[in-house]
C-alpha cells in the first residue's frame, strides 16, 4: 500500500469518474471536495453567534473576533469556512434565522448557482503613439496586419483604442480620436473582419463609439464605467456588449494617492449602481462585462486584494475581464522594464482565471494562448 498527497483538483467530477465512483456518489463527493471561504462584513453580533453554532453543527466553521459571544460590539467581520455541501445546507438553514441571516442565506445560494463563462483572449491594438507599451502601437496600414496576426494567434476579441489611458495621460479631442481610428474601422467593415473575431472599441466618446459600432464592432470597452448614459444607450441601440471598468479619478490624476474605505466593498457598490443604471436603460446583465480596473486609481496593495478576491464579483452574474498586461504593479513587486514583464503578466492572468475572470486583455496573444492551454491540461 502507498499513499501520496494530491495537488489541487479542479475538475473533481472527472477525477471521481475516472476512479470508478458510481454516479450518485460523484455528485455527493464533488460537493465535499470544494472548500469555500466567504468574508462577511458587519454581521450583527447575535447573527454571528447563531451562524457560528449552525456552521459547527454541520462540520463547517465561522471565524470570528474575540468578544462575539458576549456581543461586545454591535457588528463583526467574519469568515465562513466550509465545503460546497456545507454552504448548501447553510443557504437553506439561515433562511429562517433573524438578524439579517436571511440575506446571508440568499447570497450563499446565489454564489453556489453561478456557472463559469467560456475563456476569451482579448488582443490589444493602440492607434495612438503614446500608449505605455510601444509594442501595441500601430498606424492604420499596419494595424490590419496586426489584427490578422492576433486572430491567427488565438485572439477571440480585438480591442482597438486611440487614446492612452496610462497614468498622467492628457485627454484627447474627440475629432482627433476619431481621425486616428477611422481608417481601421473602415477596413474592419470593408473586409468583414468582424466575422473572424469580436471587435471592441476602447473608448468612452459617443462619437467614436458609434462610428465603431456602425463598422461591425460589437463590444464597448468603457474605462469610465458607463458614466455617460449615451454610451449605454448606444450599446442598447446596436445590440452591443458593454464592459464597465472601475477607475478612481481620471487617467491624469488616478494614481495620485488613491484611497478606499474598503476596496472590495467600494467597487462592489460601484458595480451594483452601474448595473442598475444599465438595466434601467435597457441593457441586460448578459451584455455587461465587469473590469475591476487593475492600475486605474489603485495601489499595489489594492491590485493584489482585487486579484486575490476576484471571484467575489461573479455574484453579479456578469462576465469578468482582467487586464494587467505589462502593468506597473509587476515593476512594484520586482523592478522590471515594460518589455520584460511578460512572465509577470502571465502569472497574474493565470491567477485571475483561477479566481473567476474569463476574459483576459493582453498584448501577447500567442503566449497567453499557450499558457492557458498548458494550465487547462494541468487542472
Amino acid at each position: 500500500m502507498q499513499i501520496y498527497q494530491l495537488g489541487n483538483i479542479v475538475d473533481k467530477r472527472a477525477v471521481l469518474k475516472e476512479l470508478g465512483v458510481e454516479s450518485g456518489g460523484v455528485s455527493i463527493m464533488t460537493k465535499k471536495m470544494e472548500l469555500f471561504y466567504f468574508f462577511i462584513k458587519d454581521l450583527k453580533a447575535p447573527a454571528a453567534n447563531i451562524l457560528k453554532q449552525d456552521a459547527l453543527s454541520i462540520g463547517a466553521d465561522l471565524a470570528v473576533p474575540g468578544g462575539v459571544i458576549l456581543c461586545e460590539k454591535p457588528v463583526y467581520d467574519c469568515i465562513l469556512i466550509g465545503t460546497k455541501k456545507h454552504m448548501e445546507i447553510l443557504s437553506k438553514k439561515e433562511l429562517v434565522q433573524p438578524f439579517g441571516l436571511k440575506s446571508v442565506a440568499l447570497a450563499l445560494k446565489n454564489f453556489l448557482s453561478l456557472k463559469p463563462f467560456p475563456l476569451q483572449i482579448m488582443g490589444v491594438i493602440n492607434a495612438n503613439d503614446d500608449s505605455f507599451f510601444e509594442g501595441s502601437r500601430f498606424v492604420a496600414e499596419d494595424a490590419v496586419d496586426q489584427i490578422e496576426k492576433l486572430i491567427h494567434d488565438g485572439a477571440n476579441i480585438i480591442d482597438i483604442g486611440a487614446v492612452s489611458s496610462r497614468p498622467g495621460a492628457e485627454p484627447v479631442n474627440e475629432s482627433v480620436e476619431l481621425e486616428r481610428i477611422k481608417a481601421i474601422c473602415d477596413t474592419v467593415l470593408e473586409k468583414k473582419l468582424y466575422e473572424k473575431a469580436t471587435f471592441s472599441i476602447d473608448s468612452y466618446t459617443p462619437l467614436v463609439v458609434e462610428y465603431a459600432l456602425k463598422s461591425g464592432f460589437t463590444l464597448i470597452n468603457d474605462i469610465s464605467g458607463g458614466s455617460d448614459e449615451r454610451i449605454i444607450k448606444l450599446a442598447v441601440e446596436y445590440a452591443a456588449k458593454l464592459c464597465i471598468m472601475h477607475m478612481q479619478g481620471k487617467p491624469k490624476n488616478m494614481q495620485n494617492d488613491p484611497k478606499y474605505a474598503d476596496i472590495m466593498v467600494d467597487i462592489d457598490q460601484f458595480f451594483e449602481a452601474r448595473i442598475i443604471k444599465c438595466e434601467a436603460l435597457g441593457l441586460s446583465k448578459k451584455d455587461i462585462i465587469l473590469d475591476v480596473g487593475i492600475g486605474f486609481g489603485k495601489t499595489l496593495e489594492h491590485n493584489v486584494t482585487l486579484l486575490k478576491n476576484l471571484a467575489h464579483f461573479r455574484h453579479f452574474g456578469c462576465e469578468i475581464l482582467i487586464g494587467a498586461s505589462r502593468k506597473s504593479m509587476i515593476d512594484k513587486i520586482i523592478p522590471t522594464a515594460i518589455e520584460a514583464r511578460l512572465p509577470g503578466t502571465l502569472t497574474i492572468h493565470l491567477k485571475a482565471l483561477e479566481n473567476g475572470a474569463n476574459i483576459v486583455r493582453c498584448h501577447d496573444v500567442s503566449e497567453h494562448k499557450q499558457a492557458f492551454a498548458i494550465a487547462e491540461v494541468l487542472q
